[in-house]
């Protein structure tokens, strides 16, 4: 799903009630937020100490947090209103330890119905776009920043993220991915903690707590918008090169 801009007041109060979610689960994790360290646009990645921290993580003996914990720990969720409209979670598919996480903004009609991400229309051209990179659904990990669809595909409040933003969090500290894809503005918006447009993001790394983030525009944008598509190819080979084989 991918909506209307909220007007900037609105904006503003979700950026800081998500900043604060994600500053306390971090807090709760024993870690130090390394954002808090951040000015102006997102910083620039250190790519190896990254690759380095990705490997040692993956083969530590300390138990893991898995998408298991996490499914188990969000349960049946009635942390904010949506818990009471929804018909299904959508929690999120793919690859467990996927090399590469699509993050979106919260479910459509057709997610709310089946519980899985992206599967209307916007999703079978993200399927496309994954199976153009020389991969399936399956060797990915796809899901969004809210888990329950906001009637009337309506743009996600602050509570709502506020509420939500933890466990995509943990979702992607268990995947542990080596690059994440944020489709459209809200999910760039959210993880990069800016207001600067998706126009002025895409076609770059920003660094994500270690991990390169490359924001590109929402499958459902080019399905009204499709001369974007090209911009997006550009954004997604930029994306197959940072993986560990490069897809021809």
């Amino acid at each position: 799903m991918e909506s209307t801009k909220e007007n900037p007041a609105d904006e503003l109060l979700a950026l800081v009630r998500s900043l604060k979610a994600q500053i306390q689960s971090e807090i709760d994790a024993g870690k130090t937020p390394a954002y808090l360290c951040m000015t102006g646009e997102p910083a620039a990645l250190d790519t190896s100490a990254a690759d380095k921290s990705r490997a040692q993580s993956r083969t530590s003996p300390r138990k893991e947090l898995t998408l298991g914990d996490v499914k188990k720990e969000l349960g049946d969720c009635q942390r904010c209103s949506l818990g009471r409209v929804r018909t299904n979670i959508v929690f999120g598919e793919g690859n467990p330890k996927a090399e590469i996480v699509f993050v979106g903004e919260a479910p459509g009609g057709d997610e709310d119905i089946q519980g899985r991400p992206f599967v209307g229309r916007a999703g079978q051209l993200l399927t496309r776009i994954i199976a153009a990179m020389g991969l399936k659904r399956d060797d990915v990990y796809i899901c969004n920043i809210l888990k329950c669809r906001p009637p009337g595909n309506r743009n996600p409040r602050p509570e709502e993220i506020a509420a939500c933003e933890p466990f995509l969090i943990k979702q992607l500290e268990a995947i542990n991915p080596r690059v994440i894809c944020a489709l459209g503005t809200f999910a760039a918006h959210t993880l990069l903690k800016t207001d600067v447009p998706i126009t002025v993001l895409r076609g770059k790394f920003h660094a994500y707590h270690g991990i390169q983030l490359m924001p590109t525009y929402h499958p459902a944008y080019l399905l009204r918008n499709p001369g974007a598509k090209k911009q997006v190819w550009e954004d997604v080979q930029k994306i197959m090169k940072a993986l560990p084989q490069q897809v021809s």
